[in-house]
């Protein structure tokens, strides 16, 4: 019994001294070999995005596809218990390996964070519209609400931002590395940090790499952690500039945009995906972007899948078929654009300094070419940064030595000003400084700060009134008198307490030195008045157009332009007028405009175009920050949509409205005439028609339409406000007006399904209300559905983009047809007939319109801006007259005369008709312009 005792006891022991042994080289000799590899293969779940659906023209031609591209990626394998010093380390290493290889092979790496460097080399944010600004940082410092900041985090400039991300969290040094280098390391590192919810979550380091830089990745893969080269999908837009402002474009969901999500699109949406931003990319982002397929999976210790346990494939997203025809799209782009190089050039004068308000008529503004070259600058065609750059031509060295030298004492003199409390009044300082003072009033305190704060302002009070309206005081006197009144919002100077008012002014005037210093919109004002006086030429910025490769080099046109031989007026007109250099471009005033064509048979809208467009294609899939910044701080404003965003007066294209109301309202009949003087002298003081001092004299409805009179406009608005008593009451007319505006769906947005402004029918004075000013205000695509309802007698639809939605396999899903809102079944056929009649002898008594192919009818009009600016041009219409198949409207917003407006309408309806025109109509240069037309 001992024996056998002892043997179970010996073979005990040998057997727990294997099983010890074993265990001490699993735990001890291995053991952390062992831990990293059981943290890593394990059980993990990724989506897999599916295949964004195509958006086609209304004939089937690609506007929006998906291409196939290698991209580097990342995924964070960096074990969870490693110190955040040491995964530093780790990721910062292996970034900085894949940066180089990836510049090495001529790629690029990610470019989409809200922090750009300028040509300087300084840091500045990409966004410059303070709230977008606020969204950024925001973002960075990981709060949901903007209002959640902390001021010391709303007030930090971009540099220290960078150097917060730098210092705090991404273990990187700032102080001694380039800021190119540091700014594209933050980039990759940022982006990582969006995907941290998630470690195994891919994250694109670098996309569209070339064969080269694939190669050189899979290389380098065993030291390259985490590091992969996957196939992705791009969004590409092939005629991008033309249709940017319909599509819109894709890019990263952003925090604010998952929050806005309702739950049941969470479970749909993560922030690593592409989603629409604008347009209707974003208006039908989920019927465009399809299911998400899973696949869950075992990785090794370099996050390599080393086996695939189970796999859902996605479904790909729907395709859209819009009603747009792309060619007309395109040539009524072309057409804009040429038109308002015309009319840029027909006004385009060769002198520096002027001042619009010397003009009796706002016909007779000119744009002087001082304007058009600060508009190099003004709208970022030239980069004046790089005027200090090392690099920098001889023309942008000659130009950034006067511009310090006179930044340097004009801040000086600004200050001065400032701190003087016996400075002059505003109306006694010079232009120039007059509109720095203005520009720190209402631009630095106000609109971009906060600083001042407007919404407490008494704008009754006697001091406010000397300096907004009087201009009897100086911008020191109200600015303490803000002070005084708590109308300064003191917690945006810095952290201390000030005991008082003359601290706080001090500290004022610190802010407002330290912010001109820094401040580009002030540097592009510094540089108008350069312009104008002569101290910047104009050969000087047409030579750095050539230096900065605006445009390609031309020798001899840059050596004559220092030497004086080549005059930068002719050259500047030339550029123009073969459109090297475009209205876009400049972004003067005229500088764009909108046009809509619809089939008022069936509310389907055949072109939307906006002018001026952008390339979507560097905002998709990876921003390009730059660029955006620069559409985004630019005059031209081309994320502004011309067509459904813009509002102005309709002006005469109104009248219709007019006279529908005075004809069913039983104010006037057919054979109703009013006598046209010139001048409407029921009330004081008497409102003039476009005609005077001449009269039309005896005119009806249809005559009243065709000769634009605005006397028998008049008439209308002020007998529609009379009661039953005959007393004159301005509201009784609006609102009778206003009822059948609302018939024709001028009260409401067009039914477009992109973003729209919401139209305003006029509330006051019914006598210009009946002329279309008042304060109406419309978008041009309100305007056509407007005269899409007046072409087919009172079928008023919700006009649509959007013709079909089919499968990825061509599968009809939906088969769209615009709603009808309303049919204006009151209105008599007699109304009808008398509204068409006028408007077909508005365009047949024209020489505009003479010697086309088909009936026409249609109605001009110009819309008011003020006194220093030239009218809206606008022009209504439909084609043919008797049978319409298409209705257009057009807005030249500044375009001077709605002559010009009208021939756009006209030359589109021609290719519309006959597509073999476009070349005869379209030349690839400034536009020939007609007669003018009298009258609106």
């Amino acid at each position: 019994m001992k024996s056998r005792l002892m043997v179970l006891i010996i073979v005990f022991c040998l057997t727990s001294s294997v099983l010890i042994g074993r265990l001490f080289y699993l735990q001890i000799v291995r053991g952390e070999e062992y831990l990293e590899n059981y943290e890593l293969q394990i059980r993990r779940t990724s989506e897999i995005a599916a295949t964004r659906g195509n958006i086609y023209d209304r004939n089937g031609n690609l506007l929006a596809y998906n291409e196939l591209a290698y991209s580097v990626t990342i995924q964070d394998t960096v074990p969870t218990n490693t110190s955040s010093e040491d995964k530093n380390e780790i990721l910062n290493n292996t970034l900085n390996q894949v940066l180089s290889i990836v510049e090495n092979n001529g790629d690029s790496v990610i470019d989409s964070f809200g922090i750009i460097l300028d040509s300087a080399g300084n840091y500045q944010f990409a966004e410059t519209n303070e709230t977008l600004r606020l969204r950024f940082v925001a973002d960075v410092y990981g709060q949901a609400y903007t209002d959640d900041l902390k001021d010391e985090q709303r007030n930090q400039s971009a540099a220290e931002i960078m150097h917060y991300l730098c210092s705090e969290r991404y273990g990187l040094d700032d102080e001694n590395n380039d800021p190119e280098y540091i700014l594209k390391m933050v980039n990759m590192r940022y982006a990582m940090g969006l995907n941290s919810y998630q470690q195994f979550l891919s994250t694109t380091l670098a996309s569209d790499v070339s064969d080269e830089t694939v190669a050189a990745i899979m290389e380098n893969q065993s030291k390259l952690n985490g590091v992969d080269i996957e196939e992705e999908s791009l969004r590409r837009y092939p005629d991008g500039e033309y249709f940017a402002s319909i599509i819109g474009y894709i890019g990263p969901m952003s925090q604010e945009e998952y929050d806005n999500l309702d739950e049941d699109e969470k479970d749909k949406y993560s922030l690593s995906d592409l989603v629409g931003k604008s347009g209707i990319e974003q208006a039908f982002d989920s019927t465009l972007q399809g299911v998400k397929g899973k696949s869950t999976f075992y990785v090794d210790n370099l996050g390599k899948i080393i086996e695939t346990v189970s796999r859902t494939d996605p479904k790909a997203g729907n395709d859209i078929y819009l009603t747009i025809d792309k060619d007309l799209q395109i040539n009524a782009y072309n057409l804009l654009e040429e038109k308002i190089a015309g009319i840029v050039l027909s006004k385009l004068t060769n002198i520096l300094d002027y001042d619009p308000s010397v003009e009796n008529d706002a016909s007779d503004i000119i744009i002087p070419v001082s304007d058009a070259y600060h508009a190099f600058i003004a709208n970022e065609v030239i980069d004046m940064d790089h005027f200090a750059n090392a690099e920098a031509g001889t023309a942008e060295k000659a130009v950034y030595a006067v511009f310090q030298d006179s930044k340097t004492s004009t801040l000086s003199n600004i200050m001065s000003q400032l701190k003087n409390p016996d400075s002059a009044a505003y109306k006694d300082l010079s232009d120039e400084m007059k509109a720095y003072m203005s520009y720190i009033c209402n631009d630095v305190l106000a609109d971009k700060t906060g600083i001042l704060l407007t919404s407490e302002i008494d704008t009754s009070d006697e001091t406010y009134i000397a300096w907004r309206t009087d201009e009897t005081i100086s911008l020191n006197a109200y600015l303490n008198y803000a002070i005084s009144q708590n109308w300064i919002d003191t917690s945006k100077l810095g952290d201390s307490a000030y005991s008082s008012s003359e601290e706080i002014y001090q500290a004022l005037l610190t802010y407002i030195e330290e912010y001109l210093t820094d401040d580009s919109d002030f540097d592009k004002l510094l540089y108008e008045y350069l312009i104008k006086s002569g101290s910047v030429t104009g050969t000087q910025i047409c030579a750095i157009v050539y230096e900065q490769g605006v445009l390609p080099m031309d020798e001899d046109a840059y050596n004559g332009l220092l030497r004086g031989t080549v005059d930068s007026y002719g050259w500047l007109y030339d550029k123009i007028q073969s459109l090297e250099i475009t209205p876009g471009q400049l972004g003067l005033e005229p500088g764009s405009g909108g046009l809509v064509v619809t089939d008022p048979n069936t509310g389907d809208v055949l072109a939307c175009v906006s002018y001026p467009g952008y390339d979507n294609n560097r905002l998709a899939n990876t921003m390009d920050s730059a660029y955006y910044n620069q559409l985004n701080s630019g005059t031209s404003r081309p994320f502004y949509n011309r067509a459904t965003q813009e509002e102005t007066a309709p002006g005469s294209t109104f009248k219709m409205v007019s006279a529908t109301a005075g004809l069913e309202e039983g104010i006037v009949d057919a054979g109703t005439t009013f006598s046209c003087n010139g001048v409407f002298s029921e009330v004081q003081p008497s409102p003039r028609c476009w005609v005077y001092p001449n009269g039309h004299g005896s005119l009806n409805a249809v005559g009243a339409i065709e000769n634009s009179c605005n006397v028998y406009f008049y008439n209308v608005g002020y007998e529609l406000g009379m009661d039953s008593e005959g007393n004159y009451d301005s509201t009784r007319g609006t609102d009778r007006l206003a009822k059948y505006a609302e018939m024709y769906g001028l009260g409401e947005k067009s039914g477009l399904e992109i973003d729209e402004a919401a139209p305003h029918i006029s509330d006051e004075y019914s006598i210009q209300s009946a002329i279309g000013q008042g304060n109406n205000n419309f978008t041009v695509s309100q305007l056509n559905r407007y005269v899409t309802a007046v072409a087919n007698r009172g079928t008023v639809y919700d006009l649509t983009l959007i013709d079909k939605v089919t499968d990825s396999s061509g599968s009809l899903l939906r088969d769209n047809e615009a709603e009808v809102v309303r049919t204006m079944d009151d209105i008599s056929s007699s109304t009808w007939d008398q509204l068409h009649q006028g408007m077909e002898l508005m365009v047949s008594s024209h020489a505009t319109f003479s010697g086309l192919d088909f009936s026409m009818a249609g109605k001009t009009g110009t819309a008011q801006q003020n006194e220093l600016h030239a009218d809206h041009a606008l022009f209504v219409g439909y084609a043919p007259a008797d049978s319409p198949e298409i209705s257009v409207a057009v807005r030249i917003v500044n375009g001077y005369n709605s002559g010009y407006a009208s021939e756009i309408g006209r030359d589109v309806s021609q290719i519309y008709f006959n597509p073999d025109l476009k070349d005869k109509l379209i030349t690839g240069e400034a536009a020939n312009l007609g007669s003018e037309m009298a009258g609106d």
